[in-house]
This record gives C-alpha cells, sequence and structure tokens, in this order.
C-alpha cells in the first residue's frame, strides 16, 4: 500500500510504504527511508505500534529526535569533526560541542530517497551521495531494504558502493516501546539484556575515552536481563556524564540485545554483523509524536547497531572504511516473538 505522507517546502510530496507479512506490518517513507510504523502482535494477538514516530514528513523534516532514522554516512559521533584517510583530512560540519553526530547538518534522514522497488514484503530506497558530500569522500550509492520475513523477523539491509575509498558506517536509529508507543511511562520497566563484556566510557561530551571497560560490577551489566530503569539512577560517573544510558557496547554473540515487555509479552531480539550496539534510553527526547503523543525523557529505546562512536580516532578499534569500487553490505535483524 501507498499513502500520501505530506508535501515539503519544496513542493516535493513524501510517500509511506506499508509491508506485511505473518501478522506484522511496517510502514516507511522515502523522507528520509525512515520506519514510521511497526506493528506487532501481543500474546493475545492484539496490535501495536513499537516505534516512536510523527504523522507526515513535516514532522520528520522538523524534529530533532532521529525518529526511525536511516543514519550515515557516518552514524554516531566523530571527535573535532573531522578524521584522516590516506593521508588526508577530511572535515564534516561541528553539529555538537565542536563534534560531528550523525554526519549531520545536513543529514541523510532529512532529504528524499529515490524508491528502487515496493512489493508485499519489502521496500528498497536509493540514496546518491557525491563527493565531498558532509565531507566524505567519494560519490556513493547507498541501497536501504526494508524486508518482513517468516517467524517475526525485520530485517534492514544496507548496501553502498563508492569511487573511492570511503567511510560506510549506516544505522537505524528507531526508538522502541515494546508496550506500544503511546504508552511512554512503561518503556523503563521493559526488560534488557545485551551480553556485551565491555562498553564504552564517553567524556561530557559523549566522546570515548578510548577505554574499553569491563561491565561487570558495574550499571552497565546488561548479561542477565533487568528492567532498564533498575540501576539507572546509580551514582556512576558514565551515568552522570550522559543523564542515563547512551553508550555503545561491544556485539559479543548473536543476539546482541533482547528487550522483553513482561505485561504484553512481546520480545524483541537483535541481530547484528557490526562490532557494536548503541543502547540510548532516551534521556533527552522532547518531541509531539504520532496521535499527537507526547514523547517526553525515556519514552523509547534505541538499539542501533554500528561502528564504536569515533572509531575513525582509535586505528585498534574495527574501522568503517571501504575502498573504492568494493561493496559495503551490513545486516541487522530484528527478531520478534509473542
Amino acid at each position: 500500500m501507498k499513502e500520501f505522507f505530506g508535501t515539503l517546502p519544496s513542493g516535493e510530496a513524501a510517500w509511506l510504504y506499508t509491508i506485511s507479512r505473518g501478522g506484522m506490518s511496517a510502514a516507511v517513507t522515502d523522507y528520509g527511508a525512515t520506519l514510521v510504523k511497526l506493528f506487532v502482535p501481543d500474546r493475545e494477538g492484539r496490535l501495536a505500534d513499537v516505534v516512536l514516530g510523527y504523522d507526515d514528513c513535516l514532522g520528520y523534516l522538523n524534529g530533532n529526535a532521529c525518529l526511525g532514522a536511516t543514519v550515515g554516512r557516518n552514524a554516531n559521533r566523530l571527535k573535532d569533526a573531522s578524521f584522516v584517510l590516506n593521508g588526508k583530512t577530511h572535515s564534516l560540519t561541528p553539529n555538537e560541542n565542536g563534534n560531528n553526530l550523525h554526519s549531520g547538518p545536513d543529514y541523510y534522514y532529512k532529504r528524499m530517497w529515490k524508491l528502487i522497488s515496493h512489493e508485499e514484503h519489502a521496500i528498497t530506497l536509493e540514496l546518491n551521495s557525491p563527493h565531498g558530500d558532509q565531507g566524505f569522500p567519494g560519490n556513493a550509492v547507498i541501497r536501504v531494504t526494508y524486508a518482513l520475513e517468516h517467524s517475526g523477523r525485520l530485517r534492514i539491509s544496507y548496501n553502498g558502493i563508492c569511487n573511492r575509498d570511503t567511510v560506510f558506517n549506516l544505522t537505524n536509529h528507531s526508538y522502541f516501546n515494546l508496550a506500544g508507543h503511546e504508552k511512554t511511562q512503561e518503556a523503563l520497566d521493559q526488560l534488557l539484556s545485551i551480553p556485551g563484556r565491555f562498553f564504552n566510557p564517553d567524556d561530557a561530551w559523549n566522546i570515548p575515552t578510548g577505554e574499553l571497560r569491563p561491565v561487570d560490577g558495574t550499571p552497565m551489566d546488561f548479561r542477565s536481563p533487568k528492567p532498564i530503569r533498575r540501576d539507572m539512577g546509580q551514582d556512576y560517573e558514565p551515568l552522570r556524564l550522559q543523564g542515563g544510558y547512551d553508550h555503545n557496547f561491544e556485539v559479543f554473540c548473536n543476539p546482541c540485545a533482547i528487550l522483553s515487555d513482561p505485561v504484553s509479552g512481546r520480545t524483541m531480539a537483535v541481530h547484528t554483523d557490526c562490532p557494536g550496539i548503541q543502547f540510548y534510553a532516551g534521556n533527552s527526547l522532547d518531541e509531539s509524536g504520532k496521535g499527537g503523543v507526547y514523547y517526553g525523557k525515556n519514552a523509547g529505546i534505541a538499539l542501533e547497531t554500528q561502528y564504536y562512536p569515533d572509531c575513525l580516532h582509535h586505528s585498534d578499534w574495527p574501522q568503517p572504511i571501504v575502498p573504492a569500487g568494493k561493496r559495503y553490505r551490513s545486516e541487522t535483524v530484528y527478531q520478534f516473538c509473542w
């Protein structure tokens, strides 16, 4: 199904495309290649939309929280808004305390993408990113595919190629609330497990210090499921600096995270080929969302698969550098059960 999703200030129309399979459905807009809705049954078969979002394209144009966004070329933060590749310094636009966040301010998720295909179960969108775009080298062609598969899987696949060595580190920035997007007070009561043994402590500007700190004995230990709110208020410096959880964890195994809602019975397991996953508890959320719902602090949980934040300044960490002419591929699967 294809629906009108509003008109941008440029006069261009945005569209909303629905895909469905096995009792689940998802809606994706070509404005930002953004996941707008995701309906999942509960244990009684009742559907709820479990991702935060806006009612139309203007909400995404004016919003500040990356709801459902496709983020690239480089997700997360880059210190001093610059990096060196092949001996040359590439400068991005500083958009957060002198650093760069999500390659902005000319974000991929605030651009129109080209529809490549739309079928019952899947949709593919494409973006051309020219040499120098956002400060990155090379003419890149990027595709993202959302596909609903059997057994409750939403697969997000990224595919890119560039005529120069470049950075490819794309992610999806959906905020999940398995109770339903409108039940904003219940997100922190959901249970989270992350098997990662290490996380990245950050400085006061959300830039990793370079340390890979063991989670053992800290509030960052999610190796056994626990309510998200249980340890979030502890007097622990990484939590104080970020106002709660907003940290990258190593992907030690798959699933690399499991989120569950005891009330509805919905569970979501995250699988990825990326080396890291950012757990963000929505500490700064302040948005008017779908159906007039107010998304305040901690109204949803982001689990962003990625390379480590600021990894371009840490050569001993996995690197998102892709040689010219080599195809970039990455996948993340959200596996639901109820």
